[in-house]
């Protein structure tokens, strides 16, 4: 039997694992296209997974992904997780225990780091220091090589302005650990994509420091998700990441 999963999830978080040493029934939560979800127990470890036929694969769609981190997101509920991509796939039964027992090692040592927090995604879109480019005649060599410098000399900017917010992101909320991206959008602006790592215990505070946020930086328009899972975080620390 092939099994689709979903996620990692420490084994002692579900009892009913405690004396069985195969596939459980996990109650109460359904997966792709509707599929019974099993606690496929592996070491300290529980696989969260459905069978898989050949033919789900033509049906992963918008709505399949949703599910996948639905069932994630449940047993977040339950259990520190370690989320696999979307589409994941075993052959058998063999094939995800070897898997597991190869990166036991890691998965423990991330589950371990990750116990007891939480991602939190913040959103923030600013004008961009830099909007439009001048339209110039390429066909000109000395032009185009000016129009080249002003480019690099905007790029450097804007990288300069992410910078500057992703630190005053950071004084301001004090996460753990922390994941940013940064691109220019069509409408001109520049988008803040922001993961934090906190602590669950935290979640209150930090919510109160967004409302904050949003009243101290006027010219910012944010948003703010979370508690997820800690997508980003689980084979990375800290990470800083600006392409604009």
């Amino acid at each position: 039997m092939a099994w689709y999963a979903y996620c990692i999830a420490e084994r002692q978080a579900f009892p009913e694992l405690c004396r069985h040493r195969r596939p459980m029934p996990l109650a109460g939560v359904t997966g792709l296209f509707g599929n019974q979800t099993f606690l496929f127990p592996a070491s300290d470890l529980a696989v969260i997974v459905t069978e898989h036929n050949a033919e789900d694969s033509a049906r992963m769609d918008q709505q399949a992904q949703k599910d996948h981190a639905r069932v994630i997101a449940d047993c977040f509920k339950h259990s520190t997780v370690l989320p696999f991509r979307f589409g994941t796939t075993f052959q058998d039964d063999d094939a995800l225990r070897r898997s597991v027992r190869s990166n036991q090692r890691h998965f423990l040592a991330n589950v371990e780091r990750l116990r007891g927090k939480a991602e939190m995604h913040l959103k923030v879109l600013v004008d961009d220091i830099c909007p439009g480019m001048i339209h110039r005649d390429m066909t000109v060599g000395q032009q185009y090589l000016s129009s080249l410098r002003e480019s690099a000399s905007r790029q450097r900017e804007r990288q300069s302005k992410a910078r500057a917010l992703s630190v005053q992101m950071h004084r301001m909320f004090l996460p753990l650990a922390e994941e940013i991206t940064c691109r220019r959008m069509e409408s001109g602006k520049m988008l803040l994509d922001i993961a934090h790592l906190i602590d669950n215990k935290t979640i209150e505070r930090y919510q109160n420091k967004y409302t904050s946020a949003m009243q101290q930086m006027k010219e910012c328009q944010m948003q703010l998700s979370g508690p997820w899972p800690p997508y980003h975080f689980v084979h990375r620390t800290n990470t800083h990441q600006h392409s604009a």
